[in-house]
């Protein structure tokens, strides 16, 4: 409902208290249904018959108007920039898995901190991502790394036209949003990243360096995407990624597995983007997926040490409409793995797809010439 709140905002400047029916009637226009509206309204403190005070969930949309400093505590002055956002729909996108639920969650406005965690390239991070987009909620990611901190967070002192002046942190700016926080890699962050203790309690929060009290708008939500669900990678897979604070952990609500997806889901996701890039050969997309769950069934067996993420198929995807190869574009977008892994791949993949049987070696368009004689002039 921050659609409404910040149109409320705009049309009414100077008034915080409202009669349900003036809320209705603007969420009319708005295409948002009467019967939100008014849940939305008396959900906030009724100060007298028939009107409610929604002071809490619109005034941070009017604070936001002005990019002038602000005043706070001790002489010291705080400014807010713009970067939380509504984000596009991604035409592509196919939802599946815990799509509903994280929709369902988003939608419901309340503070519900969720952890996902699973394997690289399965679609955490997008599926937040165009939750919001359909919703039409504001959201801000932030990428952890193990230098992440509080100044990163919750934010820090910069010297702007010779003064000094507190800037907001993303997650500061979240809050007074009504915004969704998405914490993308929470597993690769240092025990930095604890600042955020009070803010997953969904409570007010000071701001220590300005005396300041962040109270969360209504809507505000935290999501946290990580490969691990953070007791660290037994397996080295992911080496990067640290043994989360067990007090952090706690105060996640739910965790979501997320796998990756089903073969028939995984069809669409491929012909998606063969259909954002312009290039469509539904033979090779069927190939291709069943190529992927073969190599996942087999690292699953243990019988490899690599596996073709949903993601790697879309770069192969993009590849093949750049290079008209599907060869050259599966190694190119392989080669990242050692070379007894790749062959072993595209030896596979050449059994898989009737075109290339018996192709004991992949034959493909070099991508540098092939003698110093044959350089490309300029």
């Amino acid at each position: 409902m921050n659609a409404l709140a910040k149109e409320l905002s705009v049309r009414f400047p100077d008034q915080t208290e409202f009669f349900p029916k003036t809320v209705m009637a603007l969420a009319n226009e708005l295409n948002i249904s009467e019967g939100e509206a008014y849940r939305f309204v008396t959900k906030h403190p009724k100060v007298r018959r028939g009107v409610y005070n929604l002071e809490a969930t619109i005034l941070p949309f009017r604070e936001l108007k002005s990019e002038e400093p602000k005043a706070v505590s001790g002489g010291v002055q705080s400014v807010m920039s713009s970067e939380i956002f509504v984000p596009d729909a991604d035409r592509a996108y196919v939802p599946w898995g815990n799509f509903k639920d994280v929709e369902s969650i988003i939608r419901s406005e309340i503070f519900y901190p969720t952890y996902i965690a699973g394997l690289s390239g399965n679609g955490k991070t997008l599926m937040v991502e165009q939750a919001c987009a359909r919703l039409g909620r504001e959201y801000v990611r932030v990428q952890i790394t193990p230098e992440t901190d509080e100044d990163d967070l919750i934010g820090g002192f910069r010297l702007i036209n010779g003064e000094t002046v507190f800037n907001k942190g993303p997650v500061v700016k979240a809050m007074e949003r009504g915004a969704i926080l998405l914490i993308d890699e929470i597993d690769r962050g240092s025990n930095k990243i604890m600042c955020l203790q009070g803010v997953m309690e969904g409570k007010p929060v000071l701001i220590k360096k300005t005396g300041e009290m962040i109270r969360p708008a209504a809507g505000f939500n935290v999501f946290a995407t990580a490969n691990t669900k953070g007791k660290g990678s037994e397996d080295g897979r992911f080496i990067a990624a640290t043994i989360i604070d067990e007090a952090f952990l706690e105060r996640f609500t739910i965790t979501m597995d997320q796998p990756y997806p089903t073969a028939a889901v995984e069809r669409k996701i491929v012909m998606k983007h063969m259909e954002k890039f312009g290039k469509i050969d539904k033979d090779f997309a069927n190939n291709l997926v069943s190529w992927s769950e073969t190599i996942r069934k087999t690292f699953e067996d243990d019988g490899v040490d690599e596996v073709i993420s949903t993601r790697r198929l879309c770069h192969i995807v993009q590849s093949y409409a750049i290079f008209d190869n599907k060869l050259k574009a599966i190694e190119l977008c392989i080669a990242r793995f050692d070379r007894d892994t790749k062959e072993a791949f595209l030896d596979l993949y050449t059994k898989v797809d009737s075109e290339y049987a018996g192709t004991t070696e992949a034959k493909i368009t070099p991508t540098t010439p092939a003698n110093p004689d044959d350089e490309i002039p300029f």
